[in-house]
């Protein structure tokens, strides 16, 4: 199952919280291949520590052995000459990545010794917060550009579920919407880590986001490098209608982002994806919002920036929209929301297409947030 690899540090390629990406060239070539050309690896500073020049590191080298787009690097293992020392004894009892070799132990916001743990056994819901569930890792950014474009001053939790990537700080997008001030607090929910404060469940997770973290939205969506198999239930974005329910359990206005695109080559999805219509329509109970991006209202000059046109998808979502029956649909007006993208902090992408590459993509998320934001205000 595991393509293992020794190989020695040539580089240091980048650095951000948590995450060192080296190159490093290892003692045999991958499956297939007659060079030993280097490799891009990822290092999580936390659990194996900095590797430097001339450092031997394990690698794990499955993805590249496979030629996988998602997952497309090399992941450091360990350092075994020169093993991070261990860590002073501390709070947290919650094992993450449970029985993998590379389980970490962790400090619960809900957990026995956490300041935050009687906080949690007393709260009962989530106050009417809204609660944007996305298919996509790539749509944040896009929502929270929407939200900030009604009101900047709303304070954002980002809720990463363990559907896809288990370290949040592989994200670069939430290192960099951290950084620009978009983003406050992050909650790393069940086997996923690294987040600011770290869940057990999607139910404490929004809990600690409307009760520790004071948000007035939250975000929940899976890590980059979602899974999807070309059947109907087959993709790990399934969860969405899950997330949502629990939002309407506590007491929160559960709101869909809808993945759409106007660019994807794939019937599946084109408009709106059969992950949302199947998600949303089929997944979850009836009486979430799912804000729509009303493209009547979508500027003639806008369009015109854009190949393709976003408008392209209109003939297809009268059909598609019928599988979101059960549910309130809401047009959103676009005004301002184009311009509102291009001031994103970090690069706005989904399946390696840009913002006026595939311009309803994220027009689609950024109405779910400009959505949102509307309806805090009354």
């Amino acid at each position: 199952m595991i393509h293992w690899r020794r190989a020695h540090v040539v580089s240091v390629h980048s650095d951000r919280p948590g995450v060192r990406e080296v190159l490093a060239t290892p003692d045999a070539p991958l499956p297939g291949r007659t060079e030993r050309a280097p490799l891009r690896a990822v290092a999580y500073t936390e659990l194996v520590g900095s590797p430097e020049p001339g450092d031997t590191v394990l690698l794990n080298v499955s993805a590249l052995a496979r030629g996988l787009g998602t997952g497309g690097f090399a992941l450091v293992v360990a350092l075994p000459d020169a093993l991070p020392a261990d860590l002073p004894p501390g709070p947290g009892h919650l094992v993450k990545e449970r029985y993998s070799p590379t389980q970490t132990m962790v400090l619960g916001v809900d957990d026995q010794e956490s300041e935050h743990h009687a906080t949690l056994a007393a709260a009962t819901g989530i106050d009417g917060m809204p609660v944007l569930v996305a298919d996509l890792h790539s749509a944040l950014p896009a929502v929270l550009a929407g939200i900030r474009a009604e009101d900047p001053t709303l304070r954002v939790a980002y809720a990463m579920t363990d559907g896809a990537a288990l370290p949040l700080p592989f994200s670069r997008a939430v290192t960099g919407l951290q950084e620009a001030g978009w983003l406050a607090d992050t909650i790393s929910v069940g086997q996923a880590w690294g987040g600011d404060h770290e869940a057990v469940t999607v139910h404490s997770a929004l809990l600690a986001a409307r009760h520790v973290v004071g948000a007035d939205i939250t975000i929940f969506s899976q890590g980059p490098g979602n899974l999807g198999t070309g059947t109907p239930f087959g993709f790990s974005g399934m969860v969405v209608g899950d997330h949502l329910d629990a939002a309407a359990l506590l007491g929160g206005i559960p709101v869909a982002v809808a993945r759409m695109s106007n660019a994807d080559a794939r019937g599946r999805h084109f408009g709106i994806s059969h992950h949302t219509l199947t998600a949303v329509g089929r997944g979850a109970r009836p009486g979430c919002t799912v804000p729509l991006p009303d493209l009547a209202t979508l500027p003639e000059e806008t369009a015109a920036a854009c190949d393709p046109d976003p408008r392209i998808i209109a003939p297809v979502l009268d059909a598609q929209l019928e599988a979101l029956a059960a549910h309130t649909l809401v047009p959103v007006d676009l005004d301002g929301l184009f311009a509102a993208l291009e001031d994103s902090p970090v690069r706005l992408s989904t399946m390696g297409r840009g913002l006026t590459e595939d311009a309803v993509s994220f027009l689609s998320a950024a109405a779910a947030g400009r959505w949102a934001a509307r309806a805090i205000a009354g």
